[in-house]
């Protein structure tokens, strides 16, 4: 039995890893500050023994002892990192910070979910590990772009100066269940509006394109990078490179909710990413990891949690 921190546990991608780490037999600390993540996310595990909650804000240290660190405490969508754009870079890295320096005194293993937003409107397609990106670091983005390519710096700073055991994963686009009905994100504002029998706003012509992993993917993904050799720090893509445009997926979800919903065209806000689709032979090649859940698949769990909202 493992004793491990999620920070942002009770956040979307945080609750469903807290609930695999438990089902794997682990003693699971959660904490969050309830920001964007909310007690509903993790209420059904208050039961289990295993699992304890503290509401604590990652900018400040913390002092437990753990033996792995998951470093997932951000807000993800636009909508909420651009609340307080000032709040969100410090929760980035400050977070590394202090989850680095526990990770340090304790000698766990702390693994920083990364972005695929730290590679921009990317200038290569599909975008590989070893590509720097293309980052507006002035833009309405940059306080959750340049916070996340920050904490990889400090990240990869520890490992080599103070030799900490870390991990790097660069999460896609990622949906499923317990995603926030009002974040912006592309397939939860076209679920709820499609339910609701509203128009679907696409912003940009609805050429652009996206890759869409399910929940469950990720979080196996991110278990199995925690689990390799600590001569591999990653960074590692996990996203699924089954690319659609905009448009299709809105297609798709008025199908599949049998919505009578029509499609209405919006401006691309500034900095959106034209094409976002990652390249996982690493994670094929050293996690032994890659996708099973079709987007359809994901899309009907993804609706049922909504409809059932």
């Amino acid at each position: 039995m493992k004793h491990i921190l999620v920070t942002g546990g009770a956040g979307f991608i945080g609750s469903h890893l807290c609930e695999k780490l438990l089902t794997q037999g682990n003693e699971v600390i959660c904490l969050d500050n309830y920001f964007t993540g909310s007690k509903e996310n993790i209420i059904h595990l208050l039961d289990d023994h295993h699992f304890e909650v503290i509401r604590h804000d990652i900018t400040m240290p913390v002092f437990i002892e753990v033996d792995e660190i998951y470093n997932l405490a951000c807000p993800a969508s636009p909508v909420h990192y651009q609340y307080n754009g000032i709040k969100t870079i410090k929760t980035s890295v400050m977070g590394a910070i202090n989850t680095l320096g526990l990770a340090k005194r304790t000698k766990a293993r702390v693994l920083q979910a990364s972005t695929s937003e730290i590679y921009g409107d990317p200038s290569v397609h599909p975008q590989t590990e070893d590509y720097w990106g293309n980052v507006n670091t002035l833009g309405p983005r940059a306080c959750y772009d340049e916070g996340k390519r920050c904490a990889e710096t400090l990240f990869m700073n520890y490992h080599v100066q103070n030799k900490v055991r870390v991990k790097i994963a660069r999460i896609f686009n990622t949906y499923g269940p317990r995603m926030n009905s009002n974040d912006g994100r592309v397939v939860s504002n076209f679920i709820v509006q499609a339910l609701k029998g509203e128009d679907i706003t696409i912003f940009g012509d609805g050429t652009h394109t996206r890759s869409f992993q399910y929940i469950d993917d990720l979080v196996d993904g991110l278990i199995k990078l925690m689990n390799t050799p600590d001569n591999f720090t990653g960074p590692v893509n996990l996203g699924n490179p089954g690319e659609i445009s905009i448009s299709e997926l809105a297609k798709l979800v008025i199908r599949m909710t049998g919505s009578k919903s029509e499609i209405t065209y919006m401006p691309l806000p500034e900095d959106d990413p034209r094409q976002r689709k990652p390249d996982i032979s690493l994670a094929m090649r050293e996690l032994k990891w890659q996708p099973v859940i079709t987007l359809e698949n994901g899309l009907e769990k993804t609706i049922k949690y909504f409809r059932s909202l």
